[in-house]
């Protein structure tokens, strides 16, 4: 069986990270969120899901709610850009890439450096990004 969580790489419309923001959604309101995942904002932190939020221009409240109503990763999605704003295509592309790369040489990898060794990833060098250690942990190749 494969992770009920997509990995962070998967798109919706191009958009990376908002299918597994989704997926923790409905898994979370079904009580079955995996240990140690979170859903929504943590104050204080710039979160995947926070950043997915502020490039649609809608609050992590509303898109939860929006996503419990039903519908297809699609219709959220044109919800968004509705309700929140739709991104240039290069903003996307800029998006993407900036999320991609998200911990690897930049004021994020001290976290990536304490999330790899809280995994017992320490060893695992070739981890270089939030993304890598996601797909990792969560059974899909880097």
């Amino acid at each position: 069986m494969s992770f009920p969580i997509r990995s962070p790489r998967d798109t919706i419309g191009g958009i990376m990270v908002l299918g597994r923001i989704l997926d923790k959604i409905r898994l979370h309101a079904q009580g079955q969120l995996p240990p140690g995942y979170h859903v929504g904002i943590i104050e204080g932190k710039r979160t995947f899901d926070d950043r997915v939020c502020r490039l649609l221009g809608v609050s992590y409240e509303a898109l939860t709610a929006r996503t419990l109503e039903g519908g297809t990763d699609e219709e959220i999605l044109l919800w968004c850009f509705q309700t929140g704003r739709e991104p240039e295509p290069e903003h996307i592309e800029l998006f993407n890439g900036f999320m991609q790369k998200r911990g690897w040489r930049d004021p994020a990898t001290p976290g990536l450096e304490q999330q790899r060794a809280e995994a017992g990833l320490a060893h695992r060098t070739d981890l270089v990004t939030f993304f890598d250690l996601m797909d990792t942990e969560e059974g899909r190749a880097s």
